[in-house]
């Protein structure tokens, strides 16, 4: 049996600087430019805290909690960088922390309906602290140092607050959510 559009041509509609607005057939859907990938940290220290990151998202219209993250090869002169480097250089420039070990989870696709974007998961172990981070300039990011066990009322409170909430935090709630608590 055949995937309908599976075959269609695909055309390209728009193109900016870091997105691309592509159809085929029936599917509109968007990727990144050049094959600019990203990476997402997952870094929980020795304590049980995890670190996230608050930011204001443009297509939200909100500040939104998320795990560090950020680009691989975005810059010209690094199109072949590591995701494994781009992962502690993002950790590093957010929150402030420097990994001592960087593991490769896999790669994963957010919302594959519409958005053809991988990213690569990435778990930091070893963290320590070196600045207060914050992103490069222009990025206003928060750092958020919080308990594995207070997570949930965490993430409540900040829903409250009227933050978005990236859909990323379900790996750290999905036991919870899977056991019903």
């Amino acid at each position: 049996m055949g995937v309908p559009d599976h075959d269609a041509a695909e055309e390209i509609k728009w193109q900016g600087s870091f997105i691309t607005a592509k159809k085929r057939g029936r599917w509109e859907y968007v990727s990144r430019s050049r094959g600019i990938r990203a990476a997402v940290i997952l870094a929980v220290d020795e304590d049980g805290h995890v670190l996230l990151v608050e930011q204001y998202r443009v297509p939200l219209e909100r500040n939104c909690i998320e795990l560090p993250a950020g680009l691989i090869g975005d810059d010209d002169s690094a199109e072949d960088e590591d995701p494994l480097a781009a992962a502690g250089r993002e950790l590093e420039e957010e929150t402030g922390y420097r990994a001592e070990v960087l593991e490769n989870i896999g790669c994963f696709y957010s919302s594959p309906g519409m958005v053809s974007e991988s990213f690569t998961l990435v778990r930091a172990r070893g963290l320590t602290k070196v600045s207060d981070g914050g992103g490069v300039e222009g990025e206003n990011i928060i750092v958020h140092r919080v308990a594995l066990q207070e997570l949930p009322a965490f993430l409540d409170a900040k829903r409250h607050e009227g933050c978005g909430v990236d859909v990323r935090m379900l790996l750290l709630l999905g036991q919870g959510i899977i056991e019903g608590d």
